[in-house]
């Protein structure tokens, strides 16, 4: 739809990265610079405060992702073009999922607001490079947040997760409210690897205050008290080591016999 201004709205879905301004995409700051609207979470809005001079912004707080794709797609078929910010990357537990389905629910049909994703760097990509190199073979995300998924699915795929020796990324692993599920995925993989398989705790990677604890499998829940929302666990598979501090998961299976 083209308004009677003769505009065609616009959509950017954009990942802001960890969140220090370095680790921006160029692609992504080209996006807010081009966008008339910038919509997000309050924390990401002050995030990037310094690239919203003379943008309309909507800033809404957690719990309103619904909303704030409603928003962004009302203003986006006003003939606008507006910037959706997540952090991290917009498709991984970000705002691309909710943008989406208002579109879906209104029958977009595909062109009309055109839409663009901006890949950013993941939380998950971020503190893997903070703790070594711990994702080099297959590896699955799971989010511990029941907020969207029952917990008995969520129990599955650590399950899954588990029996295919995956290492183990694990976004919002613990909350305020949410306090047994981190010590319950750590019960499911202590039954597929050994205690001592290294663990990596970061928190706020790439930001000022960042913290970084390795431990193991087995004393993870010695560390629970320090798992926020803006940490996250990475939990090695049968193969990953520690070397001079750092969590190190060989190239293939093969290669750990050659580096110890």
């Amino acid at each position: 739809m083209t308004t009677a201004s003769g505009k065609t709205g616009k959509i950017h879905l954009v990942g802001l990265g960890p969140g220090d301004a370095q680790y921006l995409a160029p692609a992504a700051s080209q996006a807010l610079a081009e966008s008339d609207v910038i919509v997000g979470f309050r924390a990401y809005i002050q995030q990037i405060e310094g690239l919203t001079s003379g943008k309309d912004v909507v800033s809404m707080e957690l719990g309103q992702e619904l909303e704030r794709a409603e928003a962004a797609v009302d203003s986006a078929y006003a003939g606008n073009t507006v910037a959706v910010v997540s952090s991290g990357d917009a498709g991984i537990y970000g705002m691309s999922g909710p943008v989406f389905r208002v579109l879906t629910d209104r029958g977009w049909d595909g062109q009309t607001p055109m839409v663009e994703t901006v890949p950013g760097v993941s939380a998950m990509q971020a503190a893997a490079a903070v703790l070594g190199s711990p994702l080099m073979q297959d590896f699955c995300a799971i989010s511990l947040s029941d907020l969207l998924t029952p917990w008995a699915k969520i129990r599955g795929r650590l399950e899954a997760a588990g029996q295919g020796d995956f290492v183990v990324a694990l976004y919002n692993p613990r909350s305020q409210r949410r306090q047994t599920q981190l010590l319950e995925a750590q019960e499911i993989l202590l039954k597929h690897r050994p205690g001592d398989t290294p663990v990596g705790i970061v928190g706020d990677a790439f930001r000022p205050g960042q913290r970084v604890k390795i431990t193991s499998l087995q004393d993870l829940e010695k560390d629970a008290e320090s798992v926020d929302m803006v940490t996250i666990v990475v939990i090695g598979n049968s193969t990953t080591y520690l070397h001079s501090g750092k969590v190190i998961t060989p190239r293939g299976y093969e290669e750990k016999t050659r580096a110890r």
